[in-house]
């Protein structure tokens, strides 16, 4: 990781969120590569202290919204009030009119309310009472998932799903990390010293230089191979979309410039192989779907 910047951004990150060097470079690819991340694990392992901790360090303008089983789109997109000064209607933004916004436990909403994003996620704009409001740019959502299970959640539609470029899973901490935690206290109070290493500005830009990074036609083929296996009978419910494997090299590209290349290689693929398409898929014999992905990776040839 050569770009000194990059490398603030992440020993801060680390300073807050102990032990987990190998979901930051992959959640900091996929906002590079413009995409939305799913944060999915049991309540209380850090993804809300995380997702603060990004924007912070980013200098987006940061919202987090608490998703709850009565929630109403209104509540997230924003609402039409009469103005009887004015004899007219004026819209009041909701909190999805921010950089980057933490939707904390989104499965404990509705379906209505989760399909509300989907014109956000997907368009980079919002629709209310028949009229379009542009987003800001960047417009990242950031969202926690808990177990589907768990009491009060409502599964993810898989259009919904589909719209995160990666998800990601903390897990528990490695033991000194958490005895570290322990001794030093809740993260969250580290949160007012981290320093703006970026902005919206500098990020925009490091997403065009990404959008830049070439991909070769022996790359795309590399893709092509990988997402096409996962169509064959017997595997899964469904195989991957087109827009998975543009997802799938999108991330790819992020990595590479991470690694200071203006082109991707196969290695660059395989590093984000498994978070851009693990989601996306259901096996079809009570598989773990991440063990299925590595042993497919390991058959297709590169």
């Amino acid at each position: 990781m050569s770009h000194p910047e990059f490398q603030d951004i992440f020993r801060q990150l680390n300073a807050v969120i102990l032990g987990k060097q190998n979901v930051l470079k992959p959640l900091f690819a996929c906002i590079l590569a413009g995409g939305h991340v799913l944060l999915e694990d049991v309540p209380g392992v850090g993804k809300t202290t995380l997702a603060a901790s990004l924007a912070a360090v980013l200098g987006l303008r940061y919202q987090r919204v608490q998703f709850t089983n009565d929630m109403l789109p209104a509540d997230l997109l924003g609402v039409n009030v009469f103005q009887p000064n004015e004899g007219g209607f004026q819209f009041h933004p909701g909190p999805v009119f921010n950089q980057f916004v933490l939707a904390d436990e989104i499965n404990r909403a509705s379906p209505k309310v989760q399909s509300a994003l989907l014109e956000a996620m997907e368009e980079g704009q919002v629709s209310v009472d028949g009229k379009t409001y542009r987003l800001p740019k960047p417009f990242l959502v950031v969202a926690t998932q808990n177990p589907s299970g768990q009491l009060g959640t409502f599964a993810l539609p898989e259009s919904q799903i589909d719209r995160f470029m990666m998800r990601l899973t903390l897990g528990y901490p490695a033991e000194e990390s958490e005895k570290q935690l322990y001794a030093q206290g809740d993260r969250r109070r580290l949160l007012p010293k981290l320093q703006a290493v970026a902005s919206a500005e500098k990020l925009a830009a490091w997403q065009q230089q990404v959008r830049a990074v070439k991909v070769s036609e022996a790359v795309a083929a590399y893709v092509y191979r990988l997402v096409s296996a996962t169509r064959r009978p017997g595997m899964f419910a469904l195989g991957l979309s087109p827009r998975a494997g543009l997802a799938v090299t999108s991330a790819a590209k992020a990595w590479a410039f991470l690694e200071g290349r203006a082109f991707v290689l196969p290695e660059d693929v395989k590093a984000v192989w498994v978070e851009a398409a693990n989601h996306r898929l259901q096996p079809l014999h009570q598989q773990n779907s991440r063990q299925v992905l590595l042993e497919l990776m390991e058959k297709v040839g590169v």
